[in-house]
């Protein structure tokens, strides 16, 4: 590749980056619903036809912030079991929960984005659930791993009843040394991590909770002990 072609790969990177930083600030100010390619281009002192070359819709620029706020949240948990995982089961848990807790309170308009009210009239494509998975992927592996060091145990839940209510093959998949009887309980550990940094960054615990901190940790050893996860 000539470095005439470099150079202009490179510059397309860049105001690819400068855009999205811009969307990220309209985000913060205005919400998703104040985010246009009309007001971003407004913001960069463009006219917003010269944005159709980076982003043809609205909808194809939210998808790259997007998968931005995905990949990076995993990146974050990631960093942080492999820092934890010569650790116990129970300690590798509360790292990768912090880890996810600590990354929201951070950039809240981004986790707002992903796990907030869905915006309107948008419908994501496939190709973000690899990044979507990437923290459930994440906290899967400490449950799996854990799993996979307890003696044998038989299964006593009916797959077939499972599969009424779950996608078996899915989640077999994220937690291969779990016996289908405890998908459920996994689940529900999910639900709980996600559940109280909703409530947390929403205002919800507002005149409930005194220490945020502390009372976040201690549901998350409760979640582990529900989990029976090894110490």
């Amino acid at each position: 590749m000539s470095p005439v072609k470099k150079t202009r790969a490179a510059a397309r990177v860049e105001q690819i980056e400068t855009i999205k930083d811009v969307s990220r600030r309209l985000l913060a100010e205005k919400g998703v619903t104040g985010l246009s390619l009309r007001e971003v281009a407004r913001e960069m002192g463009l006219v917003s036809s010269a944005l159709y070359r980076y982003f043809a819709t609205r909808d194809e620029l939210l998808t790259a912030l997007i998968l931005d706020a995905y990949n990076d949240l995993g990146s974050a948990v990631e960093r942080a079991d492999r820092r934890s995982v010569t650790l116990s089961s129970r300690r590798r848990w509360h790292a990768a929960t912090r880890a996810i807790r600590r990354w929201a309170k951070s950039h809240p308009h981004e986790y707002a984005l992903i796990y907030g009210t869905p915006v309107p009239n948008y419908v994501a494509p496939e190709l973000t659930i690899e990044a979507a998975t990437r923290v459930s992927g994440a906290l899967a592996r400490i449950l799996s791993d854990d799993w996979a060091r307890r003696p044998p145990t038989r299964t006593t839940a009916s797959t077939a009843n499972i599969r009424t209510f779950l996608i078996v093959d899915n989640i077999r998949e994220l937690l291969p040394d779990v016996p289908p009887d405890h998908y459920v309980k996994a689940l529900i550990a999910w639900t709980h991590v996600f559940g109280f940094i909703n409530f947390e960054l929403f205002g919800q615990y507002v005149g409930t909770v005194r220490n945020a901190d502390v009372m976040f940790d201690r549901v998350m050893d409760e979640i582990a002990d529900f989990l029976e996860l090894g110490d």
